[in-house]
């Protein structure tokens, strides 16, 4: 359970750059609304409805210091919002000063309260005591990033879905797709040793699931290791959360970016080596680049996640989990490398 910052640790942790309430003054944290809600599953951002225009990343600068936020929609106008001083995730945040609070939807306006702060967002704002930080849109810098001339195309186009065994075309509002089927993995047609990939990805919208529950899937190396797929905005950053390697390895940085925006994974792998015996001399090692962002520098990968086939000499395909979540996939291409 979260513990709320007393007001001396959170003038601390801000460094006074929020002017504070008594005591006397002091809203209490906003209670949720019931929820009870169905689970949803949204991949079109214009049906997602208000909560959408809400949940989101948003900055500011108060004192000449930067501020980002992140507020993540948890349904029935329910929000969970944390402010980190020094910037957003990979902009300048230094991944431990931070606060952590709720906000509630009430009569048509957002409210934030409790732990000594207090505000409303609205019109892409959040307005706190001391300033206002602004909603912001952050795309991957290797969004749409054209392969080079020997690189294997997975997936750039939908006639691609014959590359993938059991891949479907999702055909979506705003294009079409690669998709898993339904109950089913899907696996490349070729195999790789030594590879780069990138591969750009959308999680869906899931305002009223929570953990793994929320937009949850995997992308195997060589059908081996598990780099998790989640949509965990906002989340801490653990092993089984976007960008780590499921069981093993955290993320250095949580960059994962608000659902139903596209995001990228960048990832350099060498395969693991064996003696005549079949034994392991060098474990796989790995870097994976989330958003931009380095989030794996050079692992070295202890054996396969779950889940995950038994390491060999042999190249492995690229596989993509079905977790019962609808996510999609575009721009997927391999550079094989010695």
């Amino acid at each position: 359970m979260r513990k709320w910052l007393t007001l001396p640790v959170l003038a601390i942790a801000l460094g006074g750059m929020f002017t504070l309430v008594s005591a006397q003054e002091k809203k209490d944290a906003p209670k949720e609304k019931p929820k009870g809600a169905p689970r949803v599953a949204e991949t079109d951002a214009s049906k997602a409805g208000p909560d959408f225009a809400v949940q989101g990343e948003y900055e500011g600068e108060f004192g000449g210091t930067k501020m980002g936020a992140q507020v993540v929609a948890r349904g029935s106008g329910n929000f969970y919002v944390r402010l980190l001083t020094g910037g957003l995730p990979g902009a300048g945040w230094d991944g431990k000063t931070k606060i952590e609070g709720k906000a509630v939807t009430e009569d048509g306006k957002v409210v934030i309260a409790g732990a000594g702060v207090e505000g409303t967002i609205a019109n892409g704002a959040m307005t706190l005591k001391d300033g206002t930080l602004k909603r912001v849109e952050r795309k991957s810098p290797t969004l749409d990033l054209k392969p080079p001339g020997n690189a294997v195309i997975l997936f750039g186009d939908p006639e691609d879905v014959s590359n993938w065994k059991d891949g479907r075309v999702a055909e979506l509002a705003d294009g079409k797709y690669l998709a898993c089927t339904p109950g089913k993995n899907i696996l490349s047609n070729q195999a790789f040793k030594n590879f780069k990939i990138h591969l750009e990805f959308r999680e869906p919208w899931m305002p009223n699931s929570n953990g793994q529950g929320r937009g949850n899937s995997g992308l195997y190396l060589q059908n081996r290791y598990e780099l998790q797929i989640l949509d965990s905005f906002g989340l801490k950053g653990e092993n089984n959360e976007c960008g780590g390697f499921y069981t093993q390895y955290a993320p250095s940085v949580n960059m994962c970016l608000p659902p139903l925006v596209w995001q990228t994974y960048d990832i350099e792998f060498t395969a693991a080596e064996f003696d005549g015996d079949g034994k392991r001399t060098k474990p796989a090692r790995t870097t994976v680049v989330h958003n931009g962002v380095t989030v794996q520098d050079g692992v070295e990968l202890k054996g396969p996640t779950p889940g995950g086939q038994k390491e060999t000499d042999q190249p492995g395909p690229v596989h993509l989990q079905w977790h019962g979540d609808p996510l999609v996939y575009r721009n997927i291409w391999v550079v094989e490398m010695k």
